[in-house]
């Protein structure tokens, strides 16, 4: 939203109101070529991409693809990721999903508070991890409801013997 106001914050001299009450008679009395003021545009909107839009874009493009994998390996094999070395998948893993939510709760927050999801960010990429985010967290509901009616149950957090024993 742009907003163009005047440099001078007072009104030049040369404009002076005529009449006290509210008829067509009330004129604003000028000098014909004073009314050419200089006008300022300002930028209405937030326009800055801080520290957490960019560790959101970071977290947001690396997530959506982990748990693409987590997702898909949970459907073929009925278990999450392997553990890695040293647990670094299994927590990248998990890193992800609380990544996504809490994407996903930021958007809809700020859906309640302003009326419009997350601004776009630089280059469009907070948009496009928000979209993600949805995207994952509607694939996360998907397969997790799959796996609990087709298993009876969603693994855990935790790797566990039946998965990686």
């Amino acid at each position: 939203m742009l907003l163009l106001y005047p440099a001078t914050s007072s009104l030049p001299s040369s404009l002076q109101l005529q009449g006290s009450n509210n008829s067509s008679s009330c004129s604003i009395k000028c000098r014909r070529g004073e009314l050419h003021m200089p006008l300022k545009v300002m930028g209405m909107a937030k326009e800055s991409s801080d520290l957490t839009e960019k560790v959101a874009i970071a977290g947001g493009l690396v997530s959506a693809p982990v748990i693409a994998w987590s997702l898909y390996t949970l459907k073929t094999t009925g278990c999450g990721l392997p553990p890695g070395p040293g647990g670094s998948i299994g927590a990248l893993e998990g890193v992800s999903y609380l990544i996504v939510v809490g994407i996903v709760g930021w958007s809809l927050y700020t859906k309640y508070k302003t009326g419009s999801g997350l601004p776009n960010g630089p280059f469009g990429l907070l948009g496009a991890v928000e979209g993600l985010s949805y995207l994952s967290l509607l694939a996360i509901l998907g397969v997790f409801g799959l796996q609990f009616f087709e298993k009876g149950s969603i693994p855990g957090p935790l790797p566990s013997d039946q998965c990686f024993g």
